[in-house]
C-alpha cells in the first residue's frame, strides 16, 4: 500500500475528527476565525492572512496553506505581496536553522570538553 501524504481525500476525515470533538472544534473554530478572519482589528485583514500564509509556509501545513493562500487573494493580496512573503519567511527560517547552529556549536564544545574531562 502506497503512503500518500497530504492527500487531498484527507479532508473528508476532517467531519470526523469534528464529530469525535465537537467541544474542542467549536473552540478551536471559535479561536481561528477571531485570530485570524476578524477584519475590525488593528492589524487589517489582507495582513492577517498574509501572516497566516506565512505561519503556513513555515510549519509547512499544505490545508493551512491552501485555505489562507485563496483567502489573501480574497482580501487584496497581490502576486507581488504573497512573492514577498514567501521570501522574507524563508529567510526568517533560515535565521532560525542559523540561530540552533550556534547552539549546535556550543553543544559541541560541551561535548568535547566532557570527553576530555
Amino acid at each position: 500500500m502506497t503512503q500518500h501524504y497530504h492527500d487531498p481525500a484527507d479532508r473528508g476525515f476532517a467531519r470526523d475528527l469534528r464529530a469525535s470533538a465537537p467541544e474542542e472544534f467549536a473552540a478551536y473554530r471559535t479561536f481561528s476565525d477571531t485570530a485570524v478572519g476578524r477584519a475590525d482589528g488593528a492589524i487589517p485583514l489582507k495582513y492577517r492572512e498574509l501572516i497566516a500564509v506565512a505561519v503556513a509556509l513555515t510549519t509547512q501545513c499544505v490545508y493551512c496553506l491552501e485555505t489562507h493562500t485563496a483567502k489573501a487573494r480574497k482580501a487584496g493580496v497581490t502576486q507581488e505581496e504573497l512573492a514577498e512573503a514567501v521570501y522574507v519567511t524563508a529567510a526568517l527560517r533560515a535565521g532560525g536553522a542559523a540561530a540552533h547552529g550556534l547552539m549546535a556549536m556550543r553543544m559541541f564544545n560541551e561535548a568535547g570538553e566532557q570527553a576530555n574531562a
